[in-house]
């Protein structure tokens, strides 16, 4: 049997890197109203996995834990990023996939509680423009708007 690949994350400011098995049970983009309003965005991708495939390498002491021990969400303290979930009664974490530095070798599959989507979103135009954000560039000149 071969080993599966490890992939690191981190959060926006760096003070919490994390280190998890390239074994993600599923992924799927989540559109309930508590994973709009803990990510800021119209839905959280996700890709879940046992808890005990995760381990913070750099900053444990500067999470911020919102919730139950067996069921929270998992900030850095310094600039608010959301790092994972603890879900499923504490066996499983959700790693918001946005943290990844590496690439998993799953991608979302399916769309859930689109019921509770946000109204204001609808899928968009794809903008044409597939270079790699660099920071300070305005959308008019990305996408030509």
């Amino acid at each position: 049997m071969t080993q599966s690949a490890t992939l690191t994350g981190k959060c926006f400011c760096g003070a919490v890197h994390y280190a998890v098995a390239d074994e993600f049970a599923y992924a799927l983009n989540c559109h309930c109203s508590n994973c709009r309003r803990t990510t800021g965005a119209a839905f959280k991708p996700v890709a879940g996995i046992p808890r005990d495939k995760l381990l913070v390498t750099r900053g444990a002491d500067q999470l911020l834990i919102y919730g139950e021990p067996m069921g929270n969400d998992q900030h850095c303290r310094q600039c608010g990023s959301l790092l994972y979930s603890v879900v499923r009664n504490g066996a499983f974490v959700h790693v918001a996939m946005g943290t990844l530095v590496d690439a998993p070798s799953i991608r979302p599959a399916v769309h859930i509680f689109v019921g509770s989507k946000a109204p204001w979103f609808t899928s968009p135009t794809i903008c044409r423009n597939t270079r790699p954000y660099s920071g300070g560039a305005m959308i008019s000149r990305v996408c030509g708007r």
